[in-house]
């Protein structure tokens, strides 16, 4: 009899964590990976820090390659191969590879993880050279090879999300002139406005110009075709000489293949799943950036495209289609950003996000220290919001220089445990001078919390 087989569309962290928990699974499944693009398996979150030159060599940001599949885990891995088409009754995906000639593969089981392309606005001039995004590794080293090559003085960054703030760091750190536009009154819009408020302080006190409420509307060039002007609408709006643009405005779900196979898609055009990675056809799963996850908090379906998440829906989708039955929970949406000196980190809901799904919210705000003081503490600010009726925990974000991801991660074990505030201010957390003041500011903004919903 033969081996079952699964096909796996995507070659990144969703995708061949899918393919590698399949072969633990079932050991003899034939196992197909197909990447549109010629690169596996590489750490995408590390790709400013590439570009800022504190990473050397981009194959360190490579974790494995195809002949490591193919010899430790006997994963058929083919990179530079588009599936152009899912059919689903047929269970055939056809590949188009680089060079050409249609292939149709048939399949058992099937996971889509195409992850997420950058969501381009329409302006004008983005064709121009000089106009670049880092989602991916092709992208970053096009990026590197411009900035020695070209050695621009003056960059545009459009997107105050995180890699807008990462890649401000990162150029800044290049020694260039960097303005950063974004469409909204506040950075970073999974935080609230105090603590973004902070990130646009830390952005200004490190020589970068921000510029918001801003409508960008369109990029210019000479004869050329390079970058040179870009205009914009706004309070302080006109126009401004640039060398290059770096495009950070979002992500959208690479989905189109998985909607023209009829798979029903849901929040954000992800694909809707279920919590064993099963999409609306039979034998079909998806995971990661192209999937939508379940929020632990709100308990509705959102778009929250995170390596974590990718990594984790992977697993289980892997897992159910080489016959396990696997859940994937839910997230938080724990995340975290190093802009210049500060550190920033969010979980949970956002004050609109609590509103937006029927909470009474309560805010508590407060600054501590991150450690005891005659040792170097640093100033640290604590927002945490919660649900008024029942006193859980329903968010929180952090500021500082210091610190920021033991705390985070707190809360968001607290979340995930759908815990009290009462709860936590009672957690038995580590104090030690060089780590911790005797009471964390984790606790004393709990405690604050408590005041507030006492009132």
């Amino acid at each position: 009899m033969a081996a079952e087989r699964l096909v796996v569309v995507g070659g990144v962290a969703a995708g061949l964590s899918a393919a590698s928990r399949a072969r633990r699974v079932n050991p003899r499944m034939e196992i197909r990976v197909y990447e549109k693009g010629p690169d596996i398996s590489y750490s995408a979150c590390g790709l400013p820090y590439f570009i800022a030159g504190r990473v050397a060599d981009a194959d360190a940001l490579r974790v494995y390659t195809p002949e490591f599949f193919r010899a430790r885990r006997d994963i058929q891995v083919f990179t530079r191969h588009e599936v152009t088409e899912i059919s689903p009754s047929r269970r055939r995906v056809t590949v188009l590879p680089l060079g050409g000639g249609l292939e149709e593969v048939p399949f058992d089981r099937l996971v889509v993880a195409t992850g997420a392309e950058p969501s381009r606005p329409n302006l004008p001039g983005l064709e121009l050279s000089g106009v670049f995004h880092v989602n991916d590794l092709q992208a970053a080293l096009a990026l590197k090879r411009f900035l020695a090559e070209e050695r621009p003085r003056r960059a545009a960054i459009l997107g105050g999300g995180y890699i807008g703030l990462e890649m401000a760091d990162a150029l800044r750190q290049l020694g260039l002139e960097v303005t950063l536009f974004d469409h909204s009154a506040n950075l970073l819009e999974a935080v609230d406005e105090e603590i973004s408020a902070l990130v646009e302080q830390e952005l200004v006190r490190n020589g970068v110009r921000v510029a918001k409420p801003a409508k960008v509307e369109g990029v210019t060039g000479d004869r050329s075709r390079r970058v040179r002007r870009l205009a914009w609408e706004g309070a302080s709006g006109g126009s401004a000489e640039v060398d290059c643009v770096i495009l950070s405005t979002g992500v959208r779900p690479r989905a189109r293949l998985a909607e023209a196979a009829g798979l029903r898609l849901g929040v954000a055009g992800a694909i809707a799943v279920n919590e064993f990675m099963e999409s609306s056809a039979a034998a079909i799963y998806a995971a990661g950036d192209v999937a939508e996850a379940r929020h632990l908090v709100s308990g509705k379906p959102v778009y929250v495209p995170l390596g974590t998440t990718a990594n984790k829906q992977g697993r289980v989708a892997g897992e159910n289609a080489a016959g396990g039955r696997a859940r994937f929970g839910g997230i938080v949406g724990t995340a975290a950003v190093k802009v210049f000196n500060l550190e920033v980190a969010r979980t949970g809901l956002s004050h609109a996000e609590a509103r937006a799904a029927g909470f009474d919210v309560a805010v508590a705000s407060i600054r501590a220290s991150t450690r005891a003081g005659y040792l170097g503490g640093q100033p640290m600010a604590v927002r945490l919001l919660a649900d008024r009726a029942t006193g859980r925990l329903l968010g929180a974000q952090i500021a500082s220089p210091e610190g920021v991801a033991k705390r985070v991660d707190i809360l968001a074990t607290a979340l995930h445990a759908h815990m009290t505030v009462e709860q936590i201010a009672s957690l038995d957390l580590s104090y030690a001078p060089p780590f911790a003041p005797v009471w964390d500011p984790v606790l004393i903004a709990a405690q604050e919390m408590l005041r507030q919903l006492r009132r």
